[in-house]
């Protein structure tokens, strides 16, 4: 079992979900990353949609978070992240940060 991984991510969040200025709803976000995730099935690039629609300061960099351990991130991404296989992306991921989408990268 891995360490550490990379991942890079896409975050949206919503009135109410932690260090958010968001004013959508938490339906309205759950629905928009839904879409997103419907987009990357479809063969949407990551990076770009990352860009575009996520909430983290990582999107300007297409989501990317770089490499972390055990126990730097919060449990739910955590323990999707390393459930993961290299290159796969997660369903959606529900955080008290909001919802994200992850990309495991290395």
């Amino acid at each position: 079992m891995s360490d550490s991984v990379a991942a890079s991510h896409i975050l949206l969040m919503y009135a109410g979900s932690m260090r958010s200025s968001a004013t959508r709803s938490k339906d309205e976000a759950l629905a928009q990353i839904e879409d997103l995730k419907s987009q990357l099935d479809g063969g949407a690039d990551f990076a770009a949609l990352a860009k575009d629609h996520s909430d983290c300061p990582s999107g300007s960099g297409g989501g990317a978070l770089g490499t972390f351990g055990r126990g730097q991130m919060v449990k739910e991404f955590e323990d999707a992240t390393f459930s993961m296989d290299v290159g796969d992306v997660s369903g959606v991921v529900e955080t008290a940060f909001g919802y994200h989408l992850i990309k495991r990268t290395s």
